[in-house]
């Protein structure tokens, strides 16, 4: 009678042992699938860049990256994005690639979609770089279209420099997408001990011409744009500042203590946040934004999607 009784207490336990960790499961892919997703997270880092003496202007940049939208992220909450990245008051807006899932499944309006993005507003101007699923699927020219009509200004291999009012300049060098597109990184980064670049005036919307005496390089913030961050070590070779980055989307799926359970190519080394690489003299920071949508699995635990907030003077 003993031993029946002792099997049968046996059994219960086990039972609800079993039955605890079904629920914790089903919860944990619900939270995963419908909660995590959508609880865009703003992470804010103050930026300090030794090299820029005589510091004066106090500057805001904001990052987002890999919305990819599509079935699992709507427009609707790529308006929500907007909204949250103007209640910020950025001088400067970079998006760091991967603006739709699919171009080919994409069903929702070309229109509303720049008419969203449009919205977003920075008086130092918005800038992008192209992403792999941006170029995927024949997805180039779309994306040209739509990040132009919206008022950014799509850097594929090209350095614009941004004139500040206390006579230094914020130099923005953008590279074309690793894995789909064609990067140029000599050509495009060896042109940043040049002087003479094109200029865009704080809160003017026309550009104009610096002459060459002014905003020398070392009096430049220089941030780089690429989409996938594992290119740093090739890029802390130039004289570059901070890189922007998203690409790995922290994974999407991060297991407590072990990190990301699995990332991208070219997102394998730097996953997510803040490093410091450094070559010779030279220090160069990365961010590497998780972005805000998801691809393959609409799921996401322990990797909540960010806007990145940068503040620092220069």
């Amino acid at each position: 009678m003993l031993g029946e009784i002792l099997s049968l207490t046996i059994v219960k336990y086990c039972l609800s042992i079993l039955l605890i960790l079904i629920i914790l499961g089903v919860a944990g892919l619900i939270y995963a699938a419908y909660v995590e997703p959508k609880s865009v997270v703003i992470t804010r880092h103050q930026l300090e860049i030794s090299r820029l003496l005589d510091k004066k202007q106090g500057l805001t940049i904001v990052q987002f990256s890999d919305t990819h939208v599509g079935p699992h992220f709507s427009l609707a909450q790529l308006k929500e994005v907007v909204t949250l990245i103007n209640e910020q008051k950025p001088d400067l807006i970079v998006f760091t690639g991967d603006l739709l899932d699919r171009v080919r499944s994409f069903k929702e309006s070309k229109d509303e979609l720049i008419a969203i993005l449009a919205e977003l507003n920075a008086p130092l101007g918005k800038f992008a770089v192209y992403g792999n699923h941006d170029h995927g699927g024949g997805g180039s020219e779309y994306y040209r279209q739509v990040m132009e009509q919206a008022n950014f200004d799509l850097l594929v291999n090209d350095v614009k420099t941004i004139a500040l009012t206390n006579n230094k300049a914020i130099t923005i060098a953008g590279l074309d997408d690793f894995l789909l597109g064609k990067p140029k990184i000599e050509e495009t980064l060896g042109r940043l001990d040049q002087t003479e670049r094109l200029t865009y005036q704080k809160e003017q919307t026309l550009s104009t011409q610096l002459p060459s005496s002014t905003s020398p390089l070392a009096e430049n913030l220089v941030i780089c744009l690429v989409h996938e961050p594992d290119v740093a070590d090739r890029i802390v070779s130039y004289p570059v500042d901070l890189q922007l980055s998203g690409h790995s989307h922290g994974g999407q799926v991060q297991i407590p203590l072990l990190g990301p359970v699995i990332t991208p190519s070219l997102a394998r080394k730097y996953k997510e946040g803040l490093y410091q690489l450094r070559q010779g003299n030279h220090t160069m920071q990365v961010y590497v934004n998780r972005g805000i949508g998801t691809t393959r699995l609409p799921i996401r635990m322990g990797s909540r999607p960010e806007i990145a907030i940068f503040n620092l003077e220069i």
